[in-house]
């Protein structure tokens, strides 16, 4: 295989090739297209991929039994715009370096770069994303919105990196902002853990994002109501929490794609939020309570307490302490008092005595 150096496109899918992909491919530094899927390689991801394919656009490599990590030399592939490593038995995180996806992280393809993809065999038109090989027209088979689909002569004009069904772990890099032209992202069924970043707003081309069935915490990212042309949204199964975006068009995704995670709330799951619950104590009917019958009871006492001591004060005190004659006659009358009770117990002290 090795010395087909000026191979273009190789599809392999569908076969049960075993063991690894041989060395001696890295020579075929033409390829436009690797196509393994559905196989049964194995071993390391391909170190040497994007050494030797830097023309590379589309590598669908899913459904083996590649393992390792997502290797550095990737970072070489400027001119990827499909990449699907799904269910396979990659590990660790996902690269930062996934930011020089040059082609992925433009929206449009530039015309004039179509001079270095070119020779009297092939042509790439990048206006209509059409790969001709002599006379024969390449068609491929992707996986689109969870569905598999036939694209026909390559006629598909989407940018799509598929990583699910791996053992991915750490967090999504906010570097995902920079990939402005995808339109499909599908990380799903791995061991991602954090919150969604809140840069992945940006991703404004974006048709189709699968979350789902992580480990990913946090509240839903209040970007994602800005990518209007979004028709797939699935973050089912993780531990997100907090309400679900609605309004615009968040509010036509159904309840499975927000399911599975209990602390999440919201119309679309028809889940009422802990903050729009409001405790209201229940009206009682208005009658005199016990509260109201004491103070009126507390409040009759002073007033009888007050009138009593004018009416005391006014009526004796009064009179003795401004009227001469009244305060002679009360004096007299407790000195007779005083002298009566001074006899009655001289005589009992002398009969005590006896």
């Amino acid at each position: 295989m090795g010395s087909l150096n000026k191979l273009k496109a190789l599809v392999l899918r569908n076969n049960s090739l075993m063991g690894e992909v041989p060395s001696s491919l890295k020579n075929c530094t033409n390829l436009f297209v690797l196509d393994v899927a559905k196989s049964l390689l194995s071993g390391p991801i391909l170190s040497w991929i994007g050494d030797s394919f830097q023309q590379l656009i589309l590598s669908s490599m899913s459904e083996n039994h590649f393992s390792g990590n997502l290797s550095m030399h990737l970072y070489y592939l400027k001119h990827i715009q499909v990449l699907d490593l799904s269910w396979n038995n990659l590990s660790n995180g996902i690269p930062t370096f996934i930011k020089n996806f040059t082609s992925i992280s433009k929206k449009s393809i530039n015309i004039t770069e179509t001079g270095s993809c070119t020779d009297m065999n092939t042509i790439y038109d990048y206006y209509k994303n059409t790969f001709y090989l002599d006379r024969y027209i390449v068609n491929i088979t992707l996986m689109w919105k969870g569905v598999e689909n036939w694209f026909k002569d390559l006629e598909f004009g989407v940018k799509a990196i598929d990583l699910s069904g791996n053992q991915l772990t750490s967090e999504i890099p906010k570097e995902i902002e920079y990939l402005v032209g995808l339109n499909e992202l599908n990380l799903s069924r791995n061991n991602l853990k954090g919150e969604i970043p809140s840069e992945i707003g940006n991703l404004n081309s974006l048709d189709s994002l699968d979350l789902s069935r992580n480990d990913l915490c946090g509240r839903i990212p209040s970007s994602l109501s800005q990518i209007d042309g979004i028709g797939v949204l699935d973050l089912s199964y993780n531990n997100l929490s907090g309400r679900i975006l609605s309004g615009r068009h968040m509010d036509t995704f159904r309840a499975f794609f927000f399911e599975g995670n209990p602390n999440l709330c919201g119309e679309q799951l028809h889940k009422t939020c802990p903050e729009d619950i409001t405790l209201t104590k229940p009206q009682e009917p208005i009658t005199h309570d016990d509260a109201d019958d004491n103070s009126d009871f507390y409040e009759a006492s002073y007033m009888s307490l007050g009138f009593g001591f004018f009416t005391g004060f006014c009526g004796l005190l009064g009179p003795l302490l401004f009227w001469r004659p009244w305060r002679i006659a009360y004096l007299r009358f407790l000195n007779k008092w005083a002298d009566y009770i001074y006899v009655i117990v001289a005589l009992k002290m002398c009969r005590f005595h006896k």
